[in-house]
């Protein structure tokens, strides 16, 4: 594996020596996925409606964003973030058409094509329309942004995953196939060199999607900073069977001889599920990554330090130990528990990355082992307020909350907070009347829940913009495949004076 640290080292000491303040100060934030920014495009992207948004932010005294992964999305996974093509590589489908007209990489703007009126993505038009969108901005432009050296050093400074990346995009175009259906020479990697060769044009249309992803991108980013305002970045722990990562980096993965899972992820049987969860991606194999002192984690995290200015660490509790199923099960239910090298992994961690731009998700079946490593290690983990009344001795009740945490109403797989409202029963209903000290009805629930997650003791108090809003749409609901990802902000929505509602609250609470 080849070492990058050239790549993001100048960013990382500008970030310290400017900002590292910033993350010890109470602060309030908003879980929104890119895609569902309000858009005439079909789907939210980097354009002036997330700049709109920053601006938002800004005005209410919002000063975190926290978005869910950006890799590339693909229908055979249903569109989840979670089950990327890549680790590294943005998705085409959130670059802004009116930011390639602006920029002159589209000459004609009668080629922006509106789909205004859905408060759903619709997922078929974004794919084929920002594909023929991009083709029509590589033939007009490319030429004259490889000539300006703004490419070429992108490509370079990307080397280490751009190249495969695009390879292997080329190949999944033309052949309509994944990596591990392919013939022999293109599974196992062999002749790379020629089929670069063959396919030179191709691949250097991959490499230009990703140079305007991250142009639109950087962009964005410099203006929430601008803004005081930090952008959460959620780090899955694993990639897509599919994904270049396990195509360039088998070795890493319990894979068989033919380069088939041994074993796949999910998580155990449990209150929620008596299946389980199983997720189908492959697992690492710790023991490989122990013995390159973990070079494929110190990668990705190098990288999204460069991109990101707080990670979130997504199913902490498998860097601890992981749920293991044999390939092929049907369920999560026939696995087993098996042990990380999770002190020696975390403290290469943060040799990289510093603790306090890290959020843990230490959700779901935590044992004392995960609680220990993330005390140990000094992580914020996550408290999440829908948890907190079935049980009138819940962890969840902010009144047993530490500062070094994020508080949430709900993530991006749990209702808001009046969806979440009408599913209680009455003795959980008359649990949470009992905390608060009133009975209210449902039009009232969702300002009640971001009150109490803003008075809490959590140094983070992050909502959902559902909650913001007052929708009860759902983003995503674990163990099911279909009717995920969809939402976004109606493109006609005024915020009206809602950030000045949420800006007295950042200043009641102290966290502006």
């Amino acid at each position: 594996m080849r070492s990058y640290r050239r790549f993001s080292s100048g960013i990382l000491k500008e970030f310290f020596c400017v900002e590292f303040y910033m993350f010890f100060d109470r602060k309030a934030g908003v879980l929104l996925h890119i895609a569902s920014l309000p858009s005439e495009y079909g789907i939210g992207d980097l354009g002036y409606s997330a700049f709109r948004f920053i601006d938002f932010l800004s005005e209410a005294g919002i000063s975190l964003w926290q978005v869910l992964p950006i890799g590339p999305t693909s229908p055979a996974f249903y569109n989840s973030p979670y089950h990327s093509l890549s680790l590294f590589a943005g998705n085409y489908i959130f670059i802004s058409p009116e930011k390639l007209f602006e920029k002159g990489y589209i000459k004609d703007r009668s080629e922006l094509s509106h789909q205004i009126g859905s408060d759903k993505i619709d997922y078929d038009f974004v794919y084929r329309y920002k594909r023929y969108l991009l083709m029509k901005a590589y033939e007009e432009s490319h030429r004259r942004v490889k000539s300006s050296g703004r490419f070429d050093f992108f490509c370079e400074r990307n080397s280490f995953w751009l190249e495969d990346y695009a390879l292997l995009q080329a190949i999944r175009t033309e052949g309509g196939r994944e990596w591990h259906q392919c013939d022999e020479d293109i599974k196992l990697r062999k002749n790379i060199r020629n089929l670069k060769d063959s396919m030179r044009e191709q691949i250097e249309f991959f490499k230009f999607e990703q140079f305007i992803f991250f142009e639109q991108w950087d962009e964005l980013r410099k203006y929430a900073k601008s803004k005081g305002v930090l952008i959460i970045g959620d780090v899955p722990i694993y990639p897509s069977y599919d994904s270049c990562d396990v195509w360039c980096n088998p070795e890493i993965f319990k894979l068989d001889i033919n380069l088939v899972p041994k074993y796949v992820a999910g998580v155990p049987p449990d209150f929620f599920s008596e299946t389980g969860q199983l997720w189908g991606n492959p697992l690492y194999d710790w023991e490989k990554l122990e013995s390159t002192n973990f070079e494929f984690w110190a990668r990705r995290l190098e990288f999204y330090s460069s991109i990101y200015d707080i990670i979130r660490l997504d199913h902490f509790r498998g860097f601890i130990a992981f749920w293991e199923v044999p390939f092929g099960e049907k369920t999560a239910v026939n696995g087993r528990w098996c042990k990380v090298p999770s002190e020696k992994f975390f403290k290469r961690v943060l040799g990289i990355i510093s603790r306090e731009r890290i959020i843990v998700e230490d959700l779901g079946f935590i044992t004392e082992d995960v609680k220990y490593i993330r005390d140990k290690f000094g992580f914020a983990g996550m408290k999440v307020l829908e948890f907190a009344f079935y049980d009138k001795n819940s962890e969840y009740l902010p009144h047993n909350y530490s500062a070094n945490s994020a508080c949430y109403i709900g993530t991006h797989d749990n209702p808001p907070a009046i969806a979440w409202f009408r599913s209680l029963d009455d003795r959980t209903k008359n649990n949470f009347f009992s905390y608060i000290g009133r009975k209210i009805d449902e039009s009232q629930v969702s300002w009640e829940m971001i009150r109490l997650a803003f008075s809490s003791v959590s140094k983070f108090a992050i909502i959902q913009m559902q909650d913001f809003i007052g929708s009860d749409a759902r983003m995503n609901t674990p163990g099911t495949k279909e009717g995920n990802w969809l939402w976004k902000i109606p493109y006609n929505f005024e915020y009206g004076d809602l950030a000045q509602k949420i800006r007295s609250l950042c200043q009641t609470y102290g966290r502006l």
